[in-house]
């Protein structure tokens, strides 16, 4: 395994209720990237960031934190080590919203200086600030996504899995996230998204790996990766891919034609 290799699945594979969910993927991540991972509804895209957060265990294979195996990391140093995004951000108890992204700092040494400053550059990145002692319960949908990104951010892991976390946010706020996403990238974090929308994938990640059925369809960059031989397969959709006038990389549009009458 190279240096800087942060996280790697070797021939992992999960099973559940006896389902093959990933059938022996065989990924590795690096520092400094942003990955996307793309597929259809139950192509195992989140299955496959539960097994890379340590949340799953594979039936088959293993997966490598740091080069070791993630089995063998200790809570608290896991949580120093990687961060996640989930796709459920309720909160359950009225905390407020500057309280829920402190949580990140809790597998630290506590530092209040520290924690404070970190904690309200999460809240600044996240457009919170005006929302910090809101109670999360009172949340919308998108506020609450944003909450949860705070809190990751605020958590500064050098591996950073984010699970849709695009999905419950408006235009603005999406570019926003992603943006800073792939600023952490540039800095030197792994973060590895899984992403619905193909264009925000083509926009900012370095390496897209399409999963279908369980398995790795495709992986490489956007250009070679967002084009109509992998796309229409897997997605079961006819496509045009053509250039984005200004950020020129691939843009996938639907393109389903009716039969002349």
């Amino acid at each position: 395994m190279s240096a800087d290799t942060a996280l790697a699945l070797e021939q992992a594979s999960l099973v559940i209720d006896g389902r093959t969910i990933l059938d022996r993927v065989d990924l590795r991540f690096v520092a400094g990237s942003l990955t996307a991972l793309v597929g259809p509804n139950g192509a195992g895209k989140s299955s496959l960031l539960s097994l890379a957060a340590g949340d799953r265990s594979p039936a088959h294979g293993r997966v490598l934190l740091g080069g070791r195996p993630i089995r063998d990391w200790k809570v608290r140093a896991l949580a120093r080590e990687r961060a996640v995004m989930p796709q459920d951000h309720a909160v359950r108890f009225g905390f407020p919203v500057r309280e829920v992204v402190a949580m990140g700092r809790l597998p630290h040494p506590a530092d209040p200086a520290q924690d404070e400053a970190i904690v309200e550059a999460a809240l600044s990145t996240a457009d919170l600030l005006a929302l910090a002692e809101r109670d999360v319960q009172t949340l919308s949908g998108g506020e609450a996504a944003r909450t949860a990104f705070a809190r990751v951010l605020a958590q500064r892991t050098p591996v950073l899995l984010l699970d849709e976390p695009t999905a419950a946010l408006d235009l603005r706020h999406q570019e926003r996230v992603l943006r800073h996403a792939r600023a952490l990238a540039d800095g030197g974090v792994c973060v590895i998204a899984v992403l619905h929308d193909l264009n925000l994938a083509s926009a900012h990640a370095d390496r897209i790996v399409v999963l279908d059925h369980g398995r790795v369809a495709a992986d490489g960059t956007p250009r070679e990766v967002l084009v109509r031989s992998v796309i229409e397969p897997v997605y079961r959709q006819p496509v045009q891919v053509i250039d984005h006038p200004t950020r020129h990389v691939p843009l996938v549009v639907t393109d389903d034609p009716r039969d002349p009458d």
